[in-house]
């Protein structure tokens, strides 16, 4: 039982980061981004690319697996993932927003995930790989709990990262700016909120999110192109457990979509584990349409 909450709350961990970027595009710009998961395997991805590229030394950093090295290639794939992210906005949402439904927009996220897990795929192969081949054996915290070294920085750092996103979005003008937009974009922009700048941080802020999430989860599971597919469904039901739009929902959405995960293995079989975010997903639509927080501003 010990076990299976440590377990929720390191996977719930990365389902949260992943969540707010999710939470954000969807409150601030109004359209559920289906490419959003593609961008964490490609953050993930452009981490390896770059310890592959510059033959970086992955030598560990004390019980950790990976080193400086990887920390390095985390700044760069954060920078690359934004690149990709203003780039999909510039070339396919930016010509369609104001000028077509949601819906559209909602298909075009399609389209662009596709786009990029097979240029993924392409570039990277198929195969199942890992950014270190060092071993790590999990520490005995208590008699019936075993974590490793890699999670606990993962969790630590998603901590760090949720409180950052916080307050930016509590104390910075443009914080405050954005939770305007999320909550009533033709008031903000009377109120002389530039609506362009907006725009464009949610990408800048999702995508780097996206990648620092796609990398811990590589770090503490493995990468494969299917990485995004696989997660896609738990991060949309985080945040829309949490309430659209609501950052501290979507951050509590994805550790109990975590916890349900994990403690779903001890009544049914592991196999049945990624139909758990679905069945969750349809009882908060049916139930609580609006989410737990009730899909309230970006900030709050």
């Amino acid at each position: 039982m010990l076990q299976a909450l440590a377990d929720g709350l390191l996977t719930g961990a990365i389902y949260a980061l992943g969540a707010i970027g999710l939470t954000l595009t969807m409150g601030i710009l109004r359209f559920a981004n289906f490419a959003h998961a593609e961008m964490m395997t490609w953050g993930a991805y452009m981490a390896l690319g770059v310890l592959t590229v510059f033959n970086l030394p992955t030598a560990p950093l004390g019980p950790l697996t990976f080193g400086w090295p990887l920390l390095l290639a985390t700044a760069i794939a954060c920078g690359l993932t934004v690149a990709l992210a203003l780039l999909v906005d510039w070339l396919v949402f930016r010509r369609l927003r104001d000028k077509v439904g949601h819906l559209t927009l909602v298909f075009a996220s399609f389209g662009v995930a596709l786009l990029i897990r097979n240029v993924i795929h392409l570039i990277f192969g198929g195969r199942a790989t890992y950014y270190t081949t060092d071993l790590q054996i999990a520490m005995r915290v208590l008699p019936d709990l075993r974590i490793m070294p890699d999670q606990i920085f993962a969790f630590g750092m998603v901590v760090v990262l949720v409180i950052a996103v916080h307050q930016f979005l509590q104390r910075s003008p443009l914080g405050l700016s954005m939770r305007a937009v999320s909550e009533n974009p033709s008031l903000a922009v009377v109120n002389g909120v530039s609506l362009t700048r907006v725009v464009r941080w949610t990408w800048i802020v999702g995508g780097a999110l996206a990648a620092v999430a796609g990398i811990l989860y590589g770090v503490t599971v493995q990468l494969r192109p299917e990485l995004g597919f696989h997660l896609l469904l738990p991060l949309f039901a985080a945040a829309i457990l949490g309430g659209v739009g609501n950052v501290i929902g979507a951050v509590i959405g994805g550790f109990l979509i975590g916890l349900i995960e994990s403690f779903s293995v001890l009544v049914i079989t592991p196999d049945y584990k990624l139909a758990v975010p679905f069945i969750v997903l349809l009882a908060v639509l049916y139930i609580r349409p609006t989410g737990l927080f009730g899909g309230t501003s970006g900030g709050r």
